[in-house]
């Protein structure tokens, strides 16, 4: 479907937009409100201002996060207008939703350096000049003491403690800082500001847009349909999918690793993966969960569909094709990145395999790399242009050593074959040393 631009090209035919609006979404507070909000839309030729907020708490955006981020662009598509808040005062506060302990708070620059390469990330969805970006600190910074408590006083404490996790932790007596309490308001407060029609957000956003709900009432406005989409599982199938734990697929990574990693994707997630991170449809959907696909082709479709929505068709085709090169033929990859280890990094002709990590980009931090050690993807094997065997089989580890413990000391010295240097089943890099 393509982008509208005007509001003249609305499809007539509300209920329509309903039906394909709900697909994939968990909640709609206020469904018959929705449905003639979009009936009013039709016979006004007014679009719907549709807000999404987005928290730059960290750089990176993965098709967890990015589930919101389609379903507005979906809005756009039937001609409605977006509105993206970028929220660089709220992720100074950071969202408590889900967490069982007060996130430390960011600084500003923090903030703003995430905030850039968001929008940069968002524009693989959203048809960004088509959309009304927005920073809360244009309203929050303004804001005096005075207000804050005016604000402040719209919500109780009883009511706060409605609230999942805030029940849950006074009930374990886990602190509640005040300034977490804030966190709801100041999102509501958004929704007042911008005068927004609907909000979307994941499921465990509910309660903070039930707030601006609220808010809005208290305002004068008409209060706005709370939408809310399903929390993906990361590609382990144990907890929400974050770039913390490492489960994470990120919108920007490169097609291989996309698809590599939707490979690793339990079968009983691949019905959710095709409805909630792709484009297909339910018919093509049903037709690849059949008994009579063999999962793995299922499961290759769905990695090709996943790269394909962030990168086109070619880069899945490509994904597909290295994907079989390296896992089904057994070899390395045609191109293998070069990372160059400084010789004075050396330490008789050895170097810490968590500097090696960062060095080759595997890993942005020490934390990260120990990270990647401990989930036993970690590899280190002479490059002579063999075959590479898998690793679970006995005899790879003849030629493949796993590194499982982070103070190993790697010999890489120029006098030691080339290395290459394999995180998880499809990032390599092979190490060469120079002066």
């Amino acid at each position: 479907m393509s982008l509208k631009t005007t509001s003249d090209t609305i499809p007539q035919d509300p209920e329509s937009q309903l039906e394909v609006l709900k697909r994939g979404t968990i909640d709609i507070v206020g469904e018959e409100e929705l449905l003639e909000k979009l009936r009013r839309s039709c016979r006004e030729n007014m679009p719907l201002r549709v807000k999404l907020g987005l928290d730059p708490t960290a750089p990176d955006i993965h098709i967890g996060n990015a589930i919101p981020i389609h379903k507005l662009r979906k809005f756009q598509e039937l001609g409605h207008q977006a509105v993206l808040i970028i929220g660089d005062y709220t992720a100074m506060v950071g969202d408590p939703a889900g967490v069982n302990k007060t996130r430390p708070m960011l600084s500003r620059e923090e903030v703003m350096a995430n905030a850039g390469t968001y929008l940069q990330q968002a524009r693989k969805i959203l048809d960004l000049s088509r959309t009304e970006i927005v920073y809360n600190s244009q309203w929050f910074e303004k804001m005096g003491f005075s207000e804050i408590l005016r604000l402040a006083s719209k919500m109780t404490v009883a009511r706060m403690l409605e609230r999942d996790d805030f029940s849950k932790r006074y009930a374990a007596r886990i602190p509640i800082s005040l300034h977490e309490f804030l966190y709801p308001l100041m999102q509501g407060y958004d929704s007042v500001m911008v005068r927004s029609g609907v909000e979307l957000g994941g499921t465990d956003q509910l309660f903070n847009l039930l707030v601006g709900r609220d808010l809005q009432r208290d305002f004068g406005q008409e209060p706005q349909v709370a939408l809310t989409t399903p929390l993906l599982e990361g590609i382990d199938g144990n907890k929400k999918m974050s770039k913390s734990l490492g489960n994470y697929i990120g919108i920007i990574e490169e097609p291989a690793q996309i698809f590599g990693k939707a490979m690793s994707i339990r079968d009983e997630l691949m019905k959710k993966y095709f409805v909630l991170a792709t484009d297909l449809d339910d018919e093509r959907i049903a037709e690849l969960l059949s008994p009579d696909i063999h999962p793995r082709q299922a499961k290759a479709e769905l990695a090709k569909a996943i790269v394909r929505r962030y990168w086109g068709e070619e880069a899945a085709e490509q994904a597909a094709q290295e994907f079989d090169k390296v896992f089904k033929a057994h070899e390395l990859p045609e191109e293998i990145p070069e990372v160059v280890v400084p010789r004075g990094e050396l330490k008789d002709g050895k170097l810490w395999i968590v500097r090696l990590l960062v060095l080759a980009g595997f890993a942005s931090s020490n934390s990260e790399a120990r990270r990647l050690i401990a989930q036993g993807g970690v590899y280190i094997f002479p490059y002579s242009g063999v075959k590479l065997l898998r690793p679970r089989f006995p005899e790879a580890e003849a030629h493949q050593y796993r590194v499982t413990d982070p103070n190993d000391e790697i010999p890489i010295a120029p006098v030691v074959a080339p290395q290459i240097l394999k995180v998880g089943p499809r990032r390599f890099a092979r190490v060469v040393v120079k002066d």
